[in-house]
């Protein structure tokens, strides 16, 4: 029985991983459901541009841009082996989502690559709905940016320092503040300013452990209780997570808005205090903000 191809694109449009085909040249052919449910961008928006320079620009987690030096669906083309990658994806709303991707050429009858398939999965998963909707009935979590609101993070920091206290269990506090904020609601104003918070939440809520909290302080900072931390690893976090705000961006008026963050980072001490440990964080952040921003200011 000769199948119609229909039925192989309606089988596709229904896998929940992205699928997309592309051309030698890496113009792309065909965008599943799959993607578009997870890049948040249609069909009609991607098919026909270029892998090489369209809206997704695939970085590495050092900010690299990998579509003209490293793309996995280049090197599938040039040497016909399978290839895979942990990259991070521009979504349409702006942030940086962390994807594994798969690419394979494809191959006539004669085995001439005529193309490559390319099939990604996100690496973290948001949060579940129902737990974000009982955040929300508990007065738990920021309206605008769907990540903790001050007061549950103050409830997640009390709740670290006695398993410090008790147990010896490490812990880590990032302080974050985008900057020249002031700028973006000034010269576009604060509509752009609230899609910009709501980009950064979710880069950072993508992009940090399960056992992570990411939550808004207030304004435009943002705070990181990560558990079981060590220095280095919250280093290592703030890195990743500071590279990958300065390789996201927000399209308005058919320009890229982009912004960068400073971080503070400091591990919990067997004196701290609730205040102390958010007073030293807050203050190793503002010591990135003088020597020039866009850093990560770490210290135990």
């Amino acid at each position: 029985m000769k199948l119609d191809p229909s039925f192989y694109k309606h089988l596709l449009d229904h896998v929940y991983d992205g699928v997309y085909f592309v051309d030698t040249d890496r113009r792309i052919l065909y965008w599943n459901r799959g993607a578009e449910r997870i890049t948040g961008y249609p069909a009609e928006e991607v098919v026909g541009s270029r892998c090489a320079d369209n809206i997704l620009v695939h970085v590495d987690e050092n900010g690299v841009e990998l579509c003209k030096t490293a793309c996995p669906l280049l090197q599938a083309v040039n040497d016909t082996k399978n290839h895979h990658a942990e990259v991070f994806l521009h979504h349409k709303s702006g942030h940086r989502i962390p994807v594994s991707v798969y690419a394979t050429s494809l191959r006539n009858e004669d085995g001439q690559v005529i193309g490559c398939i390319e099939t990604f999965r996100e690496s973290v998963h948001g949060p579940d709905p129902l737990y974000l909707y009982e955040l929300e009935k508990a007065s738990l979590l920021d309206p605008l940016t769907q990540v903790a609101n001050r007061r549950f993070l103050e409830m997640r920091l009390a709740s670290s320092l006695g398993e410090f206290g008790r147990y010896g269990i490490p812990f880590g506090v990032i302080f974050a503040d985008i900057d020249h904020f002031k700028e973006i609601n000034d010269t576009y104003g604060h509509l752009a300013g609230d899609d910009m918070l709501k980009m950064i939440a979710r880069s950072l809520r993508t992009n940090v452990r399960s056992t992570d909290l990411v939550g808004r302080w207030g304004g435009e900072e943002f705070v990181i209780i990560a558990s079981h931390a060590s220095l280095k690893s919250l280093q290592n976090l703030a890195q990743k997570l500071r590279t990958l705000i300065e390789k996201s961006f927000l399209r308005r008026d058919d320009r890229n808005l982009q912004v960068t963050m400073t971080f503070g980072a400091t591990m919990v001490r067997s004196e701290d205090t609730e205040q102390s440990v958010m007073a030293r964080a807050d203050a190793l952040m503002y010591r990135g903000k003088s020597d020039g921003r866009n850093r990560v200011i770490a210290e135990p």
